[in-house]
């Protein structure tokens, strides 16, 4: 019997949608501060363990606006509109919503300055500064206790747009398409849609590039193999992985283990056609393996088969998709990617076809982010033995007043040269 790929079988198991991780997550404790700030602190590491998005001790996932003047009246101005997306409506059962400016301040075509914020990147630097110190002081405990790993933190922007879902105590028939209280977008589900069009992809490459002075790095074309390690089931390994000259089999070149979130902002940028995703993570590169761990993963790698015609771009002989009962290749990714690089971030712009064999569900995305390399850089110069808010705050301050700066000049690039693309989506 022919080998069919583990997205081409059928069975009624297939057909009932599979559940979200947001939906798996448990409630939050929530600090609600004034206007537009919804601050969730996730108090266990691994908040979703065993899937695909984890979370350090103390972790902030927060959700706010930006974009109006501070005497606009939110529930005025804008509204909640359904979006056709069809990988997430196949697991939800419904559209999401997305936030936009309602049609009466279309109508009236006010002028720009009497709805929005001037310099909006400077209201977002400073409400996120002392999240971003306190996120900083959970990354030092994890780098200092860890024995096998080298753990790296990240600052990264991602463009996307912020989705809502329903939840028990809201139903999303009840605000669509009607004015909305930021207390009800609260009581919400929230996700992060990263997948942009061309059209943006386009503009970041002929104007936003050159405006921000970026100059291409590298191109990269990687497999990622995810694979499951019943030794360690609060995470998955990640196996990046590129083609050998012959063009026939997979060389891995490098292993981790999923990045671990410490802070999630999330803004949802009125005005624009793109959203913002503000993260501190720490990628885990595994610097130690014994011999018959290697050997284990690496036959999993070499007895992939390149398809370009299934998902993800891989699939494996039966039977060779794990190895003995520890591993098993839950998921596959090939991405090709452009990076562009400054002294102070890195513009990332790839194309991602995916494939989840725990859902058997896939998808082609195209995606842009920016990491933010100066800052992560300089907080960890500043923490040397002491990298507490407070003690920074307190001791530093003339430093974390050049953080900030940073901080701020980074976001003024991503309003002036990312942001600035067309106008906002329906």
């Amino acid at each position: 019997m022919a080998y069919i790929p583990p997205h081409k079988r059928h069975s009624k198991d297939s057909e009932s949608s599979s559940p979200t991780p947001e939906s798996l997550i448990p409630q939050f404790k929530r600090n609600l501060n004034p206007r537009s700030f919804n601050v969730e602190k996730r108090k266990n590491k691994y908040s979703f363990q065993g899937g695909k998005i984890i979370y350090g001790n103390d972790a902030i996932d927060r959700w706010f606006t930006v974009g109006l003047a501070d005497e606009i009246e939110f529930s005025s101005v804008t509204c909640l509109k359904p979006v056709s997306l069809e990988s997430i409506q196949r697991k939800q059962g419904e559209k999401p919503l997305a936030l936009v400016l309602n049609d009466r301040v279309k109508e009236e075509n006010k002028e720009v300055t009497e709805i929005f914020l001037n310099s909006p990147w400077n209201f977002v630097a400073e409400n996120v500064k002392q999240d971003l110190l306190s996120a900083f002081e959970n990354v030092k405990n994890e780098i200092e206790s860890q024995e096998v790993e080298e753990v790296k933190p990240t600052l990264v922007a991602r463009f996307g747009k912020i989705l809502f879902h329903g939840s028990r105590s809201v139903n999303l028939e009840s605000v669509r398409s009607s004015s909305v209280a930021e207390y009800t977008l609260r009581q919400l589900k929230r996700s992060f849609y990263t997948n942009v069009s061309s059209s943006f992809v386009n503009h970041i490459i002929n104007n936003a590039v050159p405006m921000a002075g970026l100059e291409l790095e590298k191109v990269k074309k990687i497999y990622h193999v995810k694979i499951f390690d019943k030794m360690r089931p609060d995470s998955t390994i990640s196996c990046k992985c590129f083609v050998k000259q012959d063009f026939e089999k997979l060389e891995l070149y490098k292993i981790g283990l999923k990045q671990v979130r410490y802070l999630v902002a999330d803004m949802s940028c009125l005005g624009k056609n793109m959203d913002l995703r503000l993260m501190l993570c720490t990628k885990r590169t595994i610097t130690s393996l014994t011999d018959d761990e290697m050997h284990s993963i690496r036959s999993i790698i070499s007895s992939a088969i390149l398809d370009p015609e299934v998902k993800g771009g891989l699939r494996w002989p039966l039977g060779k998709e794990s190895f003995g009962e520890r591993y098993a290749v839950v998921g596959v990714w090939y991405t090709d990617a452009k990076a562009f690089t400054s002294s102070s971030v890195r513009l990332n712009i790839r194309h991602a076809d995916r494939f989840d064999f725990r859902s058997s569900v896939g998808e082609a995305t195209e995606e842009v982010s920016l990491k933010l390399k100066g800052i992560p850089a300089k907080l960890q110069f500043l923490a040397g033995d002491d990298l507490r808010a407070s003690h920074l705050l307190q001791e530093k301050s003339v430093d974390i007043d050049l953080v900030s700066e940073m901080l701020k000049d980074n976001l003024k690039l991503i309003w002036e040269s990312f942001l600035c693309y067309g106008e906002q989506v329906e």
